[in-house]
């Protein structure tokens, strides 16, 4: 089939002008994650057929494909062509015509997510300490609760001794029974920077009396100072939140230009089909598969603030998020303001007919397509976590000669 092509200067130019555009990379997810443009996202040819349903749900959303010299591209179109996608062009000369226009390449998987993580660090000097410290403090029987902000499967596999699951999003929905003494220090962790950050920074943003502190590094930090870790941990955090945690939390997104609507909003951006609309209901799955609204997608808050290149490849889309309690919808949805997304929350519809099931899961991708994450598992080479964080330290620096990212902090 004729395809026709884009140049990098288009691309470039939709991004800054906030159009929507789906820059897919057609590679498996190892050779994906050596680079690519800060905005594109993964979408192996051999899974189109899998995938695209889900997360392209606008047949005519403008796709843009490209790979690094593989030939996938025409492969790629025939089959969103045969899906019913009716706007989909090449990107000339691929990604190495990204490069030779001297544009910005990324590594790693959800880089922009990572990114922008980074930048909140270094723009509002979020708190951290280091791994001896926390280990000290540990020793000492301190007055300490350690959080840990990933998913509970990745909590289970590994984790900081004493430290209890909560799940980003869900942090100030439930700090205040974790930790009800405010004379408590947070302490926050992920396996590596970004979800300790953007939990710390939650909290601190929310008004948790505690002081807070990320875990500096994350479990790699630990293993890399030589502490062990537990493994098989099954605590989870209940409900409870500090005083003024839900008002504060709408404030957050408030400040961030979250806007909230109702039933009535919702079905106006629903029929708005010229404008791709992502629903996610972003409540642990437990609450998702006891009852959701109709149309949304499970996709827990923390997670979908780490993987937003996954979750919503269509950068410019509309994002629209519920939860029953408000709270998680409003913490998740200032981040991806701030991440340049056009966010609602919707407010209330769980009195009407809800759905039950479990959460849409997609297949996995064959192990050896997958790209091993340097912060995931018991068996990380050290050299490769160090060289992991000193990649994350410079995203800052990489954002800045890239110039597209549209991030803002509030």
């Amino acid at each position: 089939m004729k395809l026709s092509t884009v140049n990098p200067a288009d691309i470039r130019r939709a991004l800054l002008l906030r159009e929507e555009i789906a820059l897919l990379d057609l590679r498996h997810e190892a050779a994906f994650a050596t680079g690519h443009p800060l905005f594109a996202a993964n979408m192996a040819v051999d899974r189109i057929a899998i995938e695209a349903a889900v997360r392209l749900p606008r047949k005519d959303v403008p796709v843009v494909l490209f790979d690094d010299g593989e030939g996938l591209v025409a492969a790629g179109a025939e089959r969103l062509a045969a899906l019913g996608y009716g706007n989909v062009r090449a990107l000339d000369g691929g990604l190495r015509a990204w490069r030779a226009a001297g544009y910005e390449v990324f590594e790693d998987v959800n880089s922009y997510s990572k990114a922008f993580g980074e930048l909140v660090e270094a723009r509002r000097h979020t708190p951290s300490l280091s791994a001896d410290e926390v280990a000290k403090l540990i020793a000492d029987k301190a007055n300490i609760a350690i959080l840990d902000v990933r998913r509970f499967d990745e909590y289970a596999t590994m984790n900081i001794p004493g430290s209890v699951s909560v799940p980003g999003a869900e942090l100030v929905l439930r700090a205040g029974q974790a930790a009800p003494d405010p004379d408590t220090t947070i302490i926050v962790n992920c396996a590596g920077r970004t979800r300790s950050i953007i939990g710390t920074q939650s909290l601190i943003n929310a008004g948790v009396p505690n002081k807070v502190r990320a875990l500096r590094n994350g479990t790699i930090g630990w293993t890399l100072a030589r502490h062990p870790l537990a493994h098989g941990a099954d605590r989870r955090g209940a409900i409870g939140s500090f005083e003024g945690g839900p008002g504060n939390a709408r404030d957050v997104a408030y400040r961030a230009g979250v806007r909230h609507i109702g039933a009535k909003e919702m079905a106006a951006l629903v029929a708005e089909t010229g404008r791709t609309l992502y629903r996610f209901d972003v409540r642990d799955a437990e609450e998702y598969t006891a009852g959701h609204l109709p149309g949304f997608r499970h996709y827990a808050g923390g997670q979908l603030v780490q993987e937003t290149d996954m979750a919503a490849p269509v950068r410019g889309a509309r994002i629209l998020l519920t939860d029953d309690k408000g709270v998680r919808a409003d913490m998740t949805a200032s981040w991806l303001a701030q991440m340049g997304w056009d966010v609602y929350v919707l407010e209330g519809g769980y009195a009407g007919a809800l759905e039950v099931g479990p959460p849409l899961v997609l297949p996995k991708p064959d192990p050896a397509h997958r790209y091993r994450r340097p912060y995931e598992g018991t068996d990380i080479d050290e050299q490769a976590m160090q060289a992991y964080l000193d990649w994350e330290y410079g995203l800052v620096d990489q954002l800045r000669r890239d110039g597209t990212h549209g991030f803002y902090v509030i």
